[in-house]
């Protein structure tokens, strides 16, 4: 029975040592004795080597270092909280509590290339907003002591004033090693969306461009956000943001189609009661030069329109337009004697619109409206409690529409929550039409100082209770009794960033014997089963959603996952009947491969473990571990 290394297992991905593993598959003569030969890679790409020292790019002090906390595995793991989720065995929602740089590497296994769309609004980088205080040396460590879960003292986070000297420099060492994380999760055809404004839209640009590529950069929207210009403003009225779009792959990337407005769909009318429906008359001429758009046109009313007019030419051929004229295409006016206008019927054009990048308040809401919409979901006893610049949830469901399907079961994810107007949008959409997507959250626990809510996370579960709520309720109002089990997910699964479940080796000539007997059982002993489960969960790359089904066999917790294809049982003093048990699960359920692992304090001594191991092998399973 392989023994999983605490030092290896107690990890995230190791992005560094599999992007080096990948490099030595492309190019193995690069390698010497485990290292990269950097001269010899530089011939093999030959043209494509940059041999200029100065280049076109960002740069700035602590870029590199931010390069590699991106590659840096975390020691973190994520503790499944039930009593605060909704729905729990039902919902394949999230929000997860903790540090968005270290959650990210968490997640680089169970969702690499599985997210459909990302939205943030990250800091803006006022001067006033929160910026994380990230330490290289140990970005766990600081989170932990922060949140109280290790002993410190006097940790404060500060605002990142434009007076300290660094002031987009610490902007960018937050950001970058974050959005180079969120690109590996996005999907071939999937999107990310970036609300900012003047301070670092030209920043985040560069970024994106270098994490991203410039060919992958789709648009930049303009979204109107306030519905009046502010008076007290010292030189203009700032009435917009910005939101960044980029594709993971443009070439693969296409947008979806907003829904047609009413306004849209008004200027088809039906004049001539035409079988075909609702149509709009479109212009004969057009100013493009068409070497067949010289003839002139006789009227039906007698009339003769001896060609298009001066410097314009009629838009079809001849041919085509008697064509059309034959099939009751074309519109005379009520004389029969107008300039003939080709009919564009209703049924016959996209039914959507393109998206456009400017963003009226009208159609997707403003900062009064995100404000007044969160008062409505949530009640605070204090107005300082109240988030300065929200979004309103229809700006997101906008996106949503444009970068989702709602036939699809589409993962959107938000690393930056606030409020959690994103998964409050989610559940909103849904609920509107019929969709599936579901929404992964992620905030970390800043503190408000207020008495109603300590932290900004828990504003984000009490919002998406409230939202859930109301939904709900609309939705009895709206359906019938017999479709009320229709559609929408309304729950949400919590989990906490803590340090991982398992020991890590701390030996050293001064503590070896305590370290060696705290090491028979390399479980932290507060930790309990269901936390161990879910970091296995995030080590093999399974989704946390995944539905887990428990058995008791023969008194031991014994879970199953992926219809058999893990099966995990960590209870003490495992019986080997208990085993062969577990061993008659491959021919009940019938995986293609079933892993198997075990606590390694399961077994009573080495001989009872190697006589397990002959059992599953007799069954048919050889991939079997222990913790």
């Amino acid at each position: 029975m392989e023994k999983l290394d605490p030092k290896i297992h107690g990890q995230s991905s190791d992005l560094l040592a599999e992007n080096v593993a990948q490099l030595r598959r492309i190019f193995p003569d690069a390698f010497s004795e485990g290292r990269v030969d950097f001269e010899v890679l530089r011939e093999l790409l030959g043209d494509y080597a940059e041999e200029q020292q100065e280049r076109y790019g960002l740069s700035w002090s602590g870029k590199g270092r931010a390069r590699q906390i991106a590659q840096t595995p975390s020691n973190g793991t994520l503790r499944p909280a039930p009593d605060e989720s909704v729905s729990w065995d039902r919902t394949k929602n999230a929000v997860i509590e903790g540090d968005n740089l270290e959650v990210l590497k968490l997640l680089q296994k169970s969702y690499h290339r599985r997210v459909k769309m990302i939205y943030i609004d990250p800091p803006y980088n006022t001067g006033n907003e929160f910026i994380y205080p990230d330490r290289y040396q140990d970005n766990l460590d600081t989170y932990l002591r922060y949140t109280g879960q290790v002993d410190s003292a006097g940790l404060k986070l500060t605002a990142n004033a434009e007076t300290q000297g660094r002031y987009h420099t610490n902007w960018l060492n937050m950001i970058y090693p974050r959005l180079k994380l969120a690109r590996n999760l996005l999907r071939d055809d999937g999107v990310i969306f970036i609300s900012i404004d003047d301070h670092e839209v030209q920043n985040l640009r560069h970024l994106m461009d270098e994490i991203f590529g410039p060919e992958n950069f789709v648009a930049t929207i303009i979204w109107q956000k306030m519905y009046a210009p502010k008076s007290s403003a010292k030189h203009f009225s700032e009435d917009h943001d910005y939101i960044v779009v980029y594709a993971r792959d443009a070439g693969h990337w296409r947008p979806e189609l907003l829904p047609r407005t009413a306004e849209q769909d008004a200027a088809y009318k039906n004049l001539d009661n035409d079988p075909r429906g609702l149509w709009r008359p479109n212009n004969l001429a057009a100013r493009n030069y068409y070497s067949k758009g010289t003839y002139s046109i006789t009227c039906p009313g007698g009339r003769t329109i001896a060609g298009p007019p001066s410097g314009s030419y009629w838009r079809i051929s001849e041919q085509k337009f008697r064509e059309l004229d034959a099939d009751g295409r074309i519109w005379w006016g009520e004389d029969g004697n107008n300039v003939p206008a080709p009919k564009i019927f209703l049924t016959e054009v996209k039914q959507g619109r393109v998206p456009q990048t400017l963003w009226k308040w009208r159609e997707v809401g403003h900062n009064q409206e995100a404000k007044k919409m969160l008062l409505e979901r949530i009640s605070f006893e204090s107005s300082d409690s109240v988030f300065d610049t929200p979004k309103p949830p229809r700006l997101i469901q906008q996106m949503l529409r444009i970068g989702t399907h709602a036939d699809e079961e589409a993962l959107v994810l938000d690393f930056f929550a606030g409020s959690g107007t994103t998964g409050d949008a989610v559940m909103q959409l849904n609920a509107e039409d019929g969709g599936n997507r579901r929404f992964l959250l992620v905030q970390f626990p800043e503190k408000t100082g207020a008495t109603d809510f300590a932290t900004i996370a828990e504003i984000t579960k009490a919002r998406l209770r409230s939202a859930a709520e109301a939904i709900r309720e609309q939705l009895k109002a709206d359906l019938p009794e017999t479709d009320r089990s229709i559609g929408c997910d309304l729950g949400f699964r919590v989990w906490k960033l803590g340090s991982s479940n398992i020991k890590a080796w701390e030996g050293s000539s001064e503590s070896l014997e305590p370290n060696l007997l705290a090491s028979v059982d390399n479980i932290k002993h507060d930790r309990s089963d269901d936390d161990v489960l879910y970091e296995l969960l995030l080590k093999y790359g399974l989704d946390l959603s995944l539905q887990i089904e428990e058995r008791d066999i023969e008194g031991k917790r014994v879970f199953i996952l992926g219809a058999g294809a893990l099966v995990v049982c960590l209870s003490p003093n495992v019986s080997l009947s208990a085993v062969e048990a577990i061993g008659n699960l491959k021919s009940e359920l019938e995986p293609a491969v079933m892993r198997v692992v075990f606590r390694d304090a399961s077994f009573k001594d080495d001989v009872v473990k190697a006589n397990a191991v002959q059992i599953l092998k007799r069954a048919g399973i050889s991939d079997i571990k222990s913790l």
